[in-house]
C-alpha cells in the first residue's frame, strides 16, 4: 500500500455482523478509519442515505467513494490492496 493513508469513514450499527467483519478487515490491515454509529447519530444517518440512497450498513466511504455492504473486492480495489 502507498504511504498515504486513504480517508476511510465507516457507518455502522452495534448489532451489524457485517460491520464487525468490515472493521476486522481494516484493523488487520492496520488501516485507520473513523467509525460512525448511525443508530446514535441521526444526522450522519441522513447524510449516508442522501449520498448513497441506501440505509444498509456497513457503508464505507474510501476517499469519498462509497461501498455499501462488505464488498471485499471493491474495498481492496479502492484501497489499492
Amino acid at each position: 500500500m502507498s504511504a498515504t493513508q486513504p480517508k476511510i469513514i465507516m457507518f455502522t450499527t452495534p448489532t451489524c455482523s457485517h460491520c464487525k467483519t468490515a472493521k476486522r478487515f481494516l484493523v488487520e490491515r492496520k488501516l485507520k478509519f473513523k467509525e460512525i454509529d448511525v443508530s446514535r447519530d441521526q444526522k450522519a444517518a441522513q447524510d449516508m442515505v442522501r449520498k448513497t440512497g441506501q440505509q444498509g450498513v456497513p457503508q464505507l466511504w474510501i476517499n469519498n467513494r462509497s461501498v455499501v455492504g462488505f464488498d471485499q473486492t471493491k474495498i481492496e480495489r479502492l484501497l489499492n490492496l
